[in-house]
This record gives C-alpha cells, sequence and structure tokens, in this order.
C-alpha cells in the first residue's frame, strides 16, 4: 500500500556546536551526510530561472542531519550555484525539529523551505523537470526559504489531515520601494510573512493515492505603494504616480527573491499518484496541479496614508503528467501560465507568459538521473521576451545517506 512518508524536517547548526554529552551520542558521531551534484548545458534563455545559457552548475546541495538527542532533530543544507561566472554558497537550511510533542504536534525553528503548495517544501533536485513550475518562480522565487517558526499538527483521522502555520522575516517578499531624496525605505515588520495551510490525503485501493492542499501567504511588505495624482492605464484609472517597483529583475529569477508580490496569496493543489499494488519501483504515474491567486499588489498612498488598494490580480497555474514506464525510463510533460501586473514607468500593465515542457529522463539508480527536456515559452508583453524554443540536458547525482522525498 502507499504510505504517506512522516513530515519531519531536519537540521541545525547545532550539530556543529554539540556538548560532549551530546557527542557521546552515535547519532552526532555519525550523522547522516549527503551531496547532490548537478550540472546542464542549456540552448536559449529561461525567463525567471536559475538556469543560464551554455553550461552551468546548477542546485549543487551539501547536507546533514542528526537526531540531536531524543527530543530534537536537526538539519543543516548548504547550496552552491553559479551566476554570471561566480560561484555563490548559499544557507538554504538550518533548524531543528522535535521529536517528541504530543497529540501530533511538532515544531520546527530556523531556517526552512515553506510547506506552502505541493512542491515548495521539497528540495528542488528532487523534481521531475528542470526548472520549477513559472507559478514558483514569479511568486516565491521558485521555492521559498526563510528564517521562522513552523507548528503543524497531524489530526488523528482515518485520512491524512495535516494542519499548519508559519511566521517568518519576508525578506527575500518584500516589494522594495524607491529612496526618495533623503526618504528612508519603509520600516518592515520583524515578522513580515506568515502562511497558513491544510493537507489532506488518502489512498483508492492498494494502487492509487491523492493529495489535496489550501494554502495561504500573507506578505506584510507585499504590496508596491503609488504615488501622487491621477493617471490612467489599460482601463483602470490611477493616480499619475511614481510607483515602488519590486526590487527584483523580472530575468534574474537566480535570486531567490520573488519577481512579483502581493499582500495575500492563495495557493490550492492537487496530486495523484497511481502504481501497481503499490509499488514504485516499476512503473508509477504521477498527475498534480496547482493554481496562485494574488491580491493587493498595488495601492495609492498620499502624504503616507493608503487610500485606496487596486483592484488588480495576479494569477498563475500549472498542470503536470509524470509517467515511469520502465524502472529506469520516465517521461513528463508540463504547462504553465501566469497573467501577471507589471510596474512600469508611471503607469501599469498586463503581461502573459506560457510555458509549455516535455522532458525525458534516465534513472540508473535512484541516485542518478539524466534528463533531456524540451520547452516552449511564449509571451505576450513579458519584457523583451518573445517566443522561443529552449533545450536543456541535466545531471542530478547523489552522494551518500539521502531521505525520502515528501509524497
Amino acid at each position: 500500500m502507499i504510505k504517506y512518508p512522516a513530515y519531519l524536517a531536519g537540521m541545525t547548526t547545532a550539530i556543529f556546536f554539540s556538548t560532549p554529552l551530546f557527542a557521546q551520542s552515535s547519532m552526532i558521531s555519525n550523522p547522516a551526510i549527503s551531496g547532490v551534484l548537478e550540472g546542464y548545458y542549456q540552448e536559449g534563455e529561461r525567463p525567471l530561472s536559475e538556469t543560464e545559457k551554455g553550461f552551468g552548475l546548477g542546485h549543487t546541495e551539501l547536507a546533514m542531519s542528526a537526531n540531536i538527542d531524543d527530543y530534537f532533530f536537526g538539519k543543516l543544507t548548504t547550496v552552491i550555484e553559479q551566476h554570471d561566472g561566480d560561484i555563490e554558497v548559499g544557507l538554504e537550511e538550518a533548524f531543528i525539529q522535535t521529536l517528541a510533542l504530543p497529540a501530533g504536534f511538532s515544531l520546527r525553528a530556523g531556517r526552512f523551505l515553506s510547506d506552502i503548495g505541493y512542491l515548495n517544501n521539497q528540495h528542488t533536485h528532487s523534481d521531475s523537470f528542470v526548472q520549477r513550475p513559472l507559478a514558483y518562480r514569479a511568486f516565491v522565487g521558485g521555492h521559498y526559504f526563510d528564517d521562522g517558526l513552523r507548528i503543524n499538527y497531524v489530526a488523528p483521522t482515518d485520512i491524512y489531515w495535516l494542519l499548519g502555520v508559519e511566521a517568518f522575516t519576508g525578506k527575500s517578499l518584500r516589494s522594495e520601494a524607491h529612496v526618495h531624496e533623503g526618504e528612508a525605505l519603509p520600516d518592515y515588520k520583524t515578522v513580515g510573512a506568515m502562511t497558513a495551510y491544510s493537507k489532506w490525503g488518502g489512498d483508492i485501493g492498494l494502487s492509487s493515492s491523492w493529495q489535496f492542499g489550501l494554502s495561504y501567504l500573507r506578505n506584510e511588505a507585499g504590496t508596491q505603494m503609488i504615488h501622487e495624482e491621477h493617471a490612467e492605464h489599460e482601463g483602470h484609472e490611477e493616480h499619475e504616480a511614481e510607483i515602488h517597483e519590486a526590487g527584483h529583475d523580472e530575468h534574474s529569477g537566480h535570486s531567490h527573491n520573488a519577481a512579483y508580490t502581493g499582500k495575500n496569496t492563495y495557493i490550492a493543489d492537487a496530486v495523484f499518484k497511481w502504481a501497481p499494488e503499490g509499488n514504485y519501483k516499476y512503473q508509477n504515474l504521477t498527475l498534480s496541479a496547482e493554481y496562485f491567486l494574488q491580491q493587493d499588489l498595488f495601492a495609492l498612498e498620499h502624504d503616507g496614508h493608503i487610500e485606496q488598494t487596486l483592484s488588480e490580480q495576479n494569477r498563475a497555474w500549472y498542470v503536470s503528467g509524470v509517467y515511469q514506464f520502465l524502472p529506469q525510463w520516465s517521461a513528463g510533460v508540463r504547462y504553465g501560465q501566469a497573467d501577471v501586473w507589471q510596474a512600469h514607468g508611471d503607469h501599469l500593465h498586463q503581461q502573459e507568459f506560457k510555458e509549455t515542457d516535455v522532458m525525458l529522463a534516465w534513472h540508473h539508480s535512484h541516485f542518478s538521473t539524466v534528463r533531456l527536456q524540451y520547452s516552449y515559452q511564449q509571451g505576450n508583453q513579458y519584457a523583451d521576451i518573445t517566443d522561443d524554443h529552449i533545450v536543456t540536458l541535466q545531471y542530478v547525482m547523489t552522494l551518500g545517506a539521502h531521505g525520502a522525498h515528501q509524497f
């Protein structure tokens, strides 16, 4: 029978500063150490993406994890990436997780991946395609990780039911304001982002399983401010104004900052998995879809007060199907679309972007993947992006002990 891996977590810098008492534990003296090697060759430019034209180093990862004691588990994950020829090292995870809270509760603290949506809590090397769907790249910088606190609760029900809330700094989700002649940047709140989510799942006989989720992200600094008096833009009267644009280049998706922000983001996700008699080794099918709705994007500001929140909304979605037809071969297709508003000079204009991906992957083992992907992108008023064809050859290799992936 297909079973759900337990919602657990990972690791922290406490591993490196353990007391002599903790150091006597075999889990501390022998933590699980793993590495992920990722590289690619890409023909063409992919917008809002970490991959660049030509040869490149992908999301290369080094991780350590262990039980700190019988009450806590910890994980530390560093990431090495290449951008414009420079090697960049970042800290993606450094957190502790409780192991013994009663009544189905668990607590996580530190830096970690948010549990919103379906894909966000998974490491990108476990994806079935070269890059995250367009919705993730546009709204959460590919995958949203941050410093904060999480409380999860697994209900004692016949079906799987998870409830959770998170509080983060929200730094990578901020809409940056221009500095006007001595005027300081806005005073952002200490807790800049909060999330709430619920996920349900279960089995259908021995061969199938499903999961459905609803998520909410509140970004306290996500609304972009528009100053001063009247202007017009595509079917909407507005105030002539200087716009506090998002502080991230729309082409630069490499920084893990959101390219498009809003105060409120809603996500719905659905996943269906099938494998004969629940045995995923030889044959399986995964169907997934997510829908993002982002609101409160822009607001009119006068003398430091918000007078009106504009009605524009950002939307993005994708559908995906991946079929492992032989033990070492899988194929997949994915379609995604984003309809977003962008601040441009003294006005707003709408942009539409579509992306179709087809991939073929060879898995010699659970630890190695070589993937060939073709993407067709279509841009309508999306910066200077035109219709284009992109081909990417990617490898993903895992070294050492590596935990099971999420459902």
